[in-house]
């Protein structure tokens, strides 16, 4: 079998038994992802359709330092109901569909923290509920502090 390609050499058929690439592409390499020619194009535009369903155009903007009620769907056997997680955002990470955000609270004298999937089809919406003023893109510094020091933003 013969398989013919605008952008491909032949090099050999597929029936050849001796090992090693079948084609060789415009730039020379054995697979088109090293190639850096048409394939990859194709797959970005591809992925980038994906992403582009996907994204939350209805997010509500907050920042690192907020105060934010977190509504989440949980599916428990046939039902479906929301759960709230309050708490200050610690920090905000990654880009596109792959951005997070870390909420912590403190309950019944324990530090909790969560990282949320901001662009999750499971959090229903989150609520601002006070603006922080951090000077900072992480507030680490607040799984140290105990009380009510460890729920307020101060610099």
């Amino acid at each position: 079998m013969v398989i013919r390609s605008p952008n491909l050499k032949l090099v050999r058929s597929l029936n050849d038994p001796v090992g090693g690439c079948n084609f060789t592409y415009p730039a020379g390499n054995c697979s088109p992802a090293r190639a850096g020619g048409e394939g990859e194009f194709f797959m970005n535009q591809i992925i980038d359709a994906i992403e582009k369903e996907q994204h939350r155009s209805d997010a509500t903007p907050f920042s690192v330092g907020d105060s934010v009620r977190v509504h989440t769907r949980v599916v428990e056997g046939d039902k479906e109901r929301v759960q709230i997680f309050a708490g200050i955002v610690i920090g905000r990470k990654g880009r596109g569909l792959n951005e997070t955000f870390t909420v912590r609270r403190i309950s019944y004298g324990e530090g909790v923290e969560r990282v949320f999937p901001l662009h999750s089809p499971r959090i229903a919406k989150v609520e601002v509920e006070q603006q922080g003023r951090a000077r900072r893109a992480r507030l680490n510094y607040l799984r140290s502090r105990k009380g009510k020091e460890a729920t307020a933003v101060r610099e």
